[in-house]
C-alpha cells in the first residue's frame, strides 16, 4: 500500500493472545447477491445462460434480515479488542451497535464516538467503537473472483477495507501468510481506493500495489461500487465496477516469495484512525458507516487456473503473441498451454485472459466486427454467454464468436457474425 503505515492484519491486547490459532473472536455476517443476468436470446429464439453460469457460486452473502439483527454466525465471526500495530484509535466491539442488518439488504458496519464499556485501547481509555468480521475457520477462498458491494464512509480518519489473509497465519505468522487487500480507503482520498499485496519482505509500507481513481471528482462514498480481485496461480487482477486497474505476478517481487497459492479467509473492517489514514478532526461526523451490499467468491471448474477454449480444427482461443496491449487481435492458434490461451468466465459475464477481457471492437454490433483485447470496462462489448449448443453469443449485439473464413489456420482472426451453426462458430471451454 501507498503509505508508511504497517499491516492490519491483527489486533493488539486482547487479540493478540489468539495469534497462535490464527483466529481473532467470531461474529456473523451474510450478504445480498445482485439480480442474475438477464438470459439473453439468440438466433431462432434459442435461449443461452450467462457465461457467468459456468462459474460456481462458493460464497454468496444476502444481508436480508430483520433491522438490528445479528449477521450470520454460521459464516463469519466478529472480532474484538484494538490494534496498536496500526495506532488505530477503535475498539472493536461484538454487538449489534457497530455490526448489525439494516433491514433492507445491508450490514451497516458503524464507527461511533463513544466508550459505553469502558474498553482500555494502547493509548488509555478508547474513543471511538467499530466492528471488523472474518470468515476464519467458516469460510477460505483459493482463486476465483472475490468481490464485494459497497459505500464506503466520508470523513477525515475514516478507514474501511475488504481483504483477505492466509489461512496459515496461525503456523507461519504474518507476512508470511500473505495479505491481499482487495480495497482500502482512507478519509483524506475519497476519490481513491488502494489493492495491496503483502508477504514476507514487501508488508506494511514496503506492500506491493496501486490505487483507482474515480473520474470528474466523484467520491467513493456517493454511491455502492463494487471491488473484486480476479485470483489465479501466480496471477492476481484487481478492478472497480468491472474495470481492472492492475494485475500482479511473480514477476512483481524480484524474487521474493509468491505465498497467495493457499487458502484465504475473508476480512471486512472499519478502522477509526492510525498512522496512513490520520486522525479524525473536528469535521468528521459520527456515527459513520461502511454499508455492504454483498460478498461473493465465485470459481469456475478449474478454480482461478483459467481454461482453453477451443473450436473448428481443434485450434486455441488465442491472445496474439501473447502480447497484452489494448487492441491485440483474438485468433486460433494451435493449443501450446500458455497464459495466453487460458480463459476465465467471469461471474459477471466477462471472459478474461492476461488480466483483460475479450472484447468486441468499439463497440460494435454488425456483422464482421472484429474481436480484441482490451481492459475490462463493464461494457456490453464485453458481455459473453456460453450456450449448450456451444455457442459463444456477444450479448450486446446477440451474435456468434466466428472463426473468419471458416477456417482454422493459424492466425485466423475471431470476429462477430450473425449466429448459424457452423463448426466455426462452435467452441469448449474447457
Amino acid at each position: 500500500m501507498h503509505s508508511s503505515r504497517p499491516s492490519r492484519h491483527r489486533l493488539g491486547k486482547a487479540l493478540s493472545a489468539l495469534a497462535g490459532a490464527a483466529l481473532l473472536l467470531g461474529v456473523a455476517a451474510t450478504a445480498p447477491s445482485p439480480a442474475s443476468a438477464p438470459v439473453p436470446a439468440v438466433e431462432g429464439g434459442t435461449r443461452v445462460a450467462p457465461a457467468a453460469q459456468a462459474a460456481a457460486v462458493t460464497f454468496n452473502e444476502d444481508f436480508d434480515g430483520p433491522a438490528g439483527s445479528a449477521v450470520n454466525a454460521g459464516r463469519w465471526q466478529i472480532e474484538t479488542g484494538d490494534n496498536v500495530n496500526n495506532h488505530e484509535r477503535q475498539y472493536y466491539t461484538a454487538g449489534a451497535a457497530n455490526a448489525a442488518l439494516d433491514g433492507q439488504g445491508h450490514l451497516v458496519i458503524t464507527a461511533r464516538r463513544e466508550n459505553p464499556g469502558n474498553y482500555q485501547c494502547w493509548y488509555g481509555r478508547c474513543e471511538y467503537t467499530s466492528a471488523r468480521l472474518n470468515t476464519s475457520g467458516k469460510f477460505t477462498a483459493q482463486y476465483g473472483r472475490v468481490e464485494a458491494r459497497m459505500k464506503v464512509p466520508r470523513g477525515q480518519g475514516m478507514w474501511p477495507a475488504f481483504w483477505m489473509l492466509g489461512n496459515d497465519i496461525g503456523q507461519v505468522g504474518w507476512p508470511d501468510s500473505g495479505e491481499i487487500d482487495v480495497m482500502e480507503n482512507v478519509g483524506f482520498e475519497p476519490s481513491t481506493v488502494h489493492g495491496t499485496l503483502h508477504g514476507p519482505g514487501y508488508s506494511g509500507s514496503g506492500g506491493i500495489g496501486a490505487g483507482y481513481t474515480l473520474p470528474g471528482g466523484q467520491a467513493f462514498a456517493d454511491a455502492f461500487h463494487t471491488f473484486a480481485v480476479d485470483w489465479a496461480p501466480d496471477r492476481i487482477t484487481w478492478s472497480v465496477d468491472g474495470t481492472v486497474y492492475q494485475t500482479r505476478t511473480p514477476a512483481d517481487l524480484g524474487g521474493r516469495a509468491w505465498v497467495f497459492n493457499k487458502p484465504f479467509f475473508l476480512i471486512l473492517n472499519l478502522a477509526v484512525g492510525g498512522y496512513w489514514p490520520g486522525d479524525p478532526d473536528g469535521s468528521t461526523a459520527f456515527p459513520n458507516q461502511l454499508v455492504v451490499d454483498h460478498v461473493r467468491v465465485t470459481t469456475g471448474d478449474s478454480p482461478g487456473t483459467g481454461a482453453r477454449i477451443t473450436g473448428i480444427g481443434g485450434k486455441c482461443v488465442d491472445v496474439a503473441a501473447a502480447n497484452t496491449a489494448n487492441g491485440t487481435p483474438i485468433q486460433l492458434y494451435d493449443c501450446n498451454g500458455t497464459a495466453a490461451q487460458q480463459w476465465t468466465v467471469g461471474s459477471d459475464g466477462t471472459i478474461r485472459a492476461l488480466g483483460k477481457c475479450l472484447d468486441a471492437a468499439s463497440g460494435g454490433t454488425a456483422d464482421g466486427t472484429l474481436v480484441q483485447l482490451w481492459d475490462c470496462n463493464g461494457t456490453g462489448a464485453q458481455r459473453w454467454a456460453v450456450s449448450g449448443a456451444r455457442d459463444i453469443v456477444n450479448i450486446q449485439a446477440n451474435k456468434c464468436l466466428d472463426a473468419t473464413g471458416n477456417s482454422s489456420a493459424n492466425g485466423t482472426r475471431l470476429q462477430l457474425w450473425t449466429c448459424g451453426g457452423g463448426a466455426n462458430q462452435k467452441w469448449t471451454v474447457g
